[in-house]
């Protein structure tokens, strides 16, 4: 399942939509039991588990430094909770070129925010949803706010 960290140029293209699938979506040479092509229309949930507990960027794959950037919809930076995993700034910045005007929701959004987000921080939390939960996808929250 492991991939090895690469660089975002050298991220698989999503065949539907043509931009690069990031680490936390999966990858093309990940062959999904069920079939399913990798896209970044989806999070893959255990590449999200492993962003958080081995501290590695939801883009690229490798391992983070400071800052840490979260990308994400105004609902999500006025909620402090992340759906798409940390990650670089300069992988962000790249991802965010590709996907800002697609048509479809994306990392994480089920349907395209009004506008994307960058936060950067030092550090954050995992925070795994309860049972009353009605989204019941874990979040990452920023423990700090980075200008």
């Amino acid at each position: 399942m492991d991939a090895a960290p690469r660089s975002y140029a050298e991220l698989p293209s999503d065949p539907e939509l043509g931009v690069r699938v990031p680490f936390a979506c999966g990858t093309v040479e990940y062959a999904d039991p069920h079939g399913a092509t990798p896209s970044v229309r989806t999070l893959d949930k255990r590449r999200v588990t492993q962003c958080a507990l081995s501290r590695i960027c939801g883009v690229c794959g490798s391992g983070l430094g400071r800052p840490i950037a979260f990308l994400g919809s105004p609902r999500e930076v006025g909620r402090n909770a992340f759906h798409f995993p940390p990650a670089h700034l300069a992988c962000v910045q790249a991802l965010l070129e590709e996907v800002r005007d697609l048509p479809v929701g994306v990392l994480g959004q089920d349907e395209p925010p009004p506008a994307w987000e960058i936060v950067t921080t030092a550090g954050f939390e995992f925070v795994r949803p309860s049972s009353q939960d009605l989204d019941r996808r874990p979040t990452f929250q920023p423990n700090s706010i980075l200008v």
